[in-house]
């Protein structure tokens, strides 16, 4: 399927209130100019890490058929140290049961991104779900504990569910996608344009104090991953700037995992 946008010079102002207007640019992190942009929906990706001493290659397709892939991810990403909403470091592979335990890994790009805003007050209305199917809720943002915690507070997002990985070692194993051009000028980015309604809904009381002090971590992409145990169910990069993955579609992977 594909979206195509018609020509947007700008993002209005009644977007965001009035503490936040003016920074749409910097915070949204997505062309403000785009002309019959085509974008098409992603099938599958390929992950891989090429900082890190414990390299693998993964294989997914990001669609409800999503099976179980080879290699090592789970065992990698366990031992990544991560930090607590509290700002208590706790590690991946204590975060779920690393035997069956369904496990959803949404990976935002920061706390301060309007777009991941909207992510996690779309997981949060998705809770519910995720819970009656027994699943653990587990979101990631580039950031420390306390920036975690503005998000937490303001948006409100349960911070039992929400982690801080100020260094991004979680990006970096997962090989989520990093630079000027996937934040600023991918043409995946245009799907937000079609979430408008909720995005500025999100929103409502954002603030940009939730940036990262190290403003490289803006240039920086997240994904959406589902475990059972430490077995990789699926997997998706997101292409650019609020370019995320059906939560329908990670309910229904999530509701078809046979119990054991």
């Amino acid at each position: 399927m594909e979206l195509v946008t018609k020509s947007t010079k700008f993002l209005p102002n009644s977007l965001f209130p009035p503490s936040s207007r003016g920074l749409t640019l910097a915070s949204l992190s997505f062309p403000t100019s785009l002309s019959s942009v085509s974008v098409n929906s992603v099938r599958g990706v390929r992950l891989s890490n090429p900082k890190s001493s414990n390299r693998f290659r993964v294989a997914a397709q990001a669609s409800s058929s999503s099976t179980a892939v080879a290699g090592n991810i789970g065992d990698v990403l366990g031992d990544v140290s991560i930090f607590t909403a509290a700002g208590e470091p706790v590690k991946f592979q204590d975060l779920w049961d690393q035997n069956q335990g369904i496990a959803v890994v949404a990976v935002l790009r920061h706390f301060g991104c309007p777009c991941c805003w909207e992510l996690a007050s779309a997981l949060k209305e998705y809770k519910e779900k995720f819970d009656s199917a027994g699943v653990k809720l587990i979101a990631v943002g580039v950031g420390t504990p306390s920036k975690a915690r503005i998000l937490a507070e303001r948006l409100p997002f349960p911070v039992d569910c929400l982690y801080a990985d100020p260094d991004r070692k979680a990006y970096d194993v997962l090989g989520l996608y990093y630079g000027v051009g996937r934040t600023f000028f991918n043409p995946a980015s245009a799907k937000v344009f079609s979430r408008f309604d909720a995005l500025r809904n999100a929103v409502k009381n954002y603030t940009i104090e939730a940036t990262p002090d190290d403003r490289s971590g803006v240039l920086q992409q997240g994904g959406m991953f589902v475990f059972r145990g430490k077995e990789l169910l699926y997997a998706r990069k997101d292409e650019g700037t609020g370019d995320h993955a059906p939560l329908d579609d990670i309910i229904d992977i999530c509701c078809k995992v046979p119990v054991s």
